[in-house]
């Protein structure tokens, strides 16, 4: 019993010890599905003007994705108003379909690179913005749900120098 509430207690401790961690949240998405026209926000208060940091993406997502890819649009609103918009695409599977990403069990967790050496300029609340761009081959129209994804969250990590 002893042996147990000790390793209990040291997986806690390493998890918590993530000294890097600037801001990490994650939103679950309703019955596994990223709907277009329900984006999701991260409201991130920036009070540390002179730090550098990377910004990441995390995505969990299980066996019901249907797609080797992933693109999403991403925007980040700052404090004055002004706002920088990217369209990005991620590779989710290898060669022969695999799920990438870490995980045992069929909810794979994803850690996307999004941009790296940031210093935000403004000392006030930003919005992350985040959407999924997905269509099917030959479409134009995006489509209405993404099946699949369980979890999107944001991540910004301070990098020392």
């Amino acid at each position: 019993m002893r042996n147990i509430f000790l390793i209990v207690f040291l997986g806690i401790a390493i998890i918590s010890c993530d000294s890097n961690r600037v801001f990490d949240e994650y939103n679950s998405l309703d019955n596994d599905i990223w709907l277009k026209n329900k984006p999701v926000l991260f409201n991130v208060q920036v009070d540390d003007t002179i730090t550098t940091n990377n910004l990441f993406i995390n995505l969990r997502n299980n066996k019901d994705y249907e797609f080797s890819n992933l693109f999403i649009i991403a925007q980040i609103n700052f404090p004055d108003g002004f706002r920088v918009i990217d369209t990005l695409e991620y590779e989710m599977t290898d060669k022969e379909g695999n799920f990438l990403g870490s995980g045992y069990t069929d909810i794979k967790e994803n850690k996307l690179f999004y941009k790296e050496n940031v210093r935000f300029n403004q000392l006030g609340q930003y919005t992350i913005k985040v959407e999924q761009a997905m269509r099917k081959i030959g479409n134009i129209q995006a489509l209405d749900s993404l099946r699949g994804v369980t979890d999107l969250g944001f991540r910004i990590e301070a990098i020392n120098h």
